[in-house]
């Protein structure tokens, strides 16, 4: 094969990802109430404002609080597609001190994030604001999560907070208590709602939408815009701007490219550890051998992943058979060679992995080019030796790609995202019982209590298994989504019973 037709293969996707994303760019900008806000400088700051930006240490706004401040302040429902780190949750709290009122003891700010460290962040940010801002020191914050006792945050929220920060799942059960009202709500904010997505929180949020007054100011925070977070915003937001923050690299905004230097033989382990923190819904691995891609799919399924292997000597409908079931979402990982996923057109996919560094330079294109199409978002990852990291280097540079080496994550750093997920999946599970169903569950208690101090092998145990068969074989997201949806409404109404 030429390099040529290769080079225009990826020049016309990158040419369909540029009118993709301007023609979003428009659309968002044309729902927008009147012309484009113009940036904020400090000095231009409300002193409230000021007063907490001083109180943080900084000197200056970053580019995002410029851009974003003046929607927020003026009260304009806004998107901003903003990575992390980049001075965000400032663009979202500094606000508040000018729109909240201290002297009323209700909910005015909802602050969801997809963690527990997340919203600890944010609350901690919060504070140290608060504590520079004479007229807003009575302002009271909550932190409410889940995978900890009730206790303190009832306590809280009866003693009074203008300001709420949490994850959705708990955040929900406190308000069907009656815990947690929300009639005085001014301002909804979703921190990194792509993250949020993916971890499984959308039905819990489509609950929460019940309990939000008409009446609120609503800004959505993601790193990026896939078509889950335009469809949230259609439900929660109205009448939008759009602030982008993304580089001019229009291949960087669609299809974003990492790669990790993985010793040889920890390869398989580190796979499952990029896929536990991606947690993508659908994904293409590639192995450059027939060898490799049959262990990796033996390997997968053995993991308890919704996975399989493709190779070209897979008879025909065998190939067509699994073909469909990643067209139907019914399978969640396809394991392939090079050669097996010629004329795989998947239009869903948000990740591909590379489980190896591709032994010919235009391979790579045509591997990455499965995820990100049509202008949506995509994923390529890549796991190369200290050997192929020079050669994975060169193919960046030949074909202009936007490379970006990444940390290897840390086993604590995996296990807390796996918790957060199954606290979800949990917490997810517990509102669907009755009244009668959380009567039988006390008797339970005290034996939960007892192995939770004795035999935590146990109960891990079962919650391994629901992890399992709920979020590794579809995806935390759609798994839990596509269950949720099968509940009748009737029934919905009565998960309102009181936790243990």
């Amino acid at each position: 094969m030429s390099e040529e037709p290769v080079r225009s293969s990826y020049t016309t996707v990158i040419d369909l990802t540029r009118r993709a994303q301007q023609k979003k760019q428009e659309a968002a900008t044309s729902q927008a109430t009147g012309a484009p806000l113009p940036e904020v400088s400090l000095q231009e700051l409300p002193e409230p404002v000021q007063q907490a930006v001083r109180a943080i240490g900084w000197t200056e706004l970053m580019p995002v609080q410029r851009r974003t401040l003046p929607y927020l302040l003026k009260g304009q429902d806004v998107i901003v597609q903003s990575q992390t780190g980049s001075g965000k949750t400032g663009a979202f709290l500094l606000p508040l001190f000018e729109r909240l009122d201290a002297s009323r003891g209700q909910v005015q700010a909802l602050i969801l994030t997809p963690t527990r460290e997340l919203a600890r962040q944010i609350f901690e940010a919060f504070e140290q604001m608060k504590a520079g801002v004479p007229g807003a020191r009575s302002l009271r914050a909550v932190l409410v999560y889940g995978g900890v006792r009730y206790g303190p945050q009832l306590k809280a929220l009866a003693q009074g907070a203008q300001v709420v920060i949490g994850t959705p799942g708990r955040i929900l059960d406190l308000i069907e208590q009656g815990a947690l009202r929300l009639g005085a709500l001014k301002v909804l904010v979703f921190d990194e709602a792509d993250e949020m997505l993916s971890m499984g929180f959308y039905p819990a949020m489509r609950q929460l939408k019940r309990y939000l007054p008409h009446e609120r100011n609503t800004a959505m925070f993601s790193a990026t815009i896939p078509p889950r977070v335009q469809a949230l915003a259609q439900e929660f937001l109205k009448d939008p701007a759009f602030v982008s923050l993304s580089t001019d690299r229009i291949a960087a905004e669609t299809i974003e490219h990492r790669y990790f230097i993985v010793p040889p033989m920890e390869k398989d382990r580190v796979l499952v550890q990029l896929i536990e923190l991606e947690n993508p819904e659908s994904a293409i691995i590639f192995a450059n051998t027939k060898r490799d891609v049959e262990y990796l799919g033996k390997f997968l399924k053995n993991y308890g992943y919704n996975a399989d292997a493709i190779t070209g000597d897979l008879p025909q409908k065998q190939r067509e058979r699994l073909m469909d079931r990643l067209r139907r979402g019914q399978l969640r990982f396809l394991v392939a060679t090079d050669v097996a996923a010629r004329g795989i057109d998947i239009s869903d996919l948000s990740h591909v992995f590379m489980y190896d560094v591709p032994q010919d330079p235009e391979y790579y294109v045509h591997r990455s080019g499965r995820t990100g199409r049509v202008g949506k978002a995509g994923t390529t990852i890549v796991l190369a030796t200290p050997l192929e990291e020079g050669r994975l280097r060169a193919i960046a540079r030949q074909y202009d790609i936007p490379l970006e080496k990444g940390t290897l994550p840390t086993p604590e750093a995996v296990a807390e995202r796996v918790a957060e997920r199954a606290i979800a999946l949990l917490e997810d599970r517990y509102r669907e019982k009755t009244s009668l169903d959380r009567e039988r569950l006390k008797r339970f208690v005290p034996l939960v209590e007892q192995l939770a101090q004795e035999e935590p092998e146990l109960l891990a145990m079962l919650v391994d298994e629901l992890y399992v068969n709920e979020g590794h074989r579809t995806g935390i997201h759609s798994g839990v989504e596509a269950k949720r949806n099968t509940i009748p409404v009737k029934k919905q109404r009565r998960h309102h019973g009181r936790r243990l």
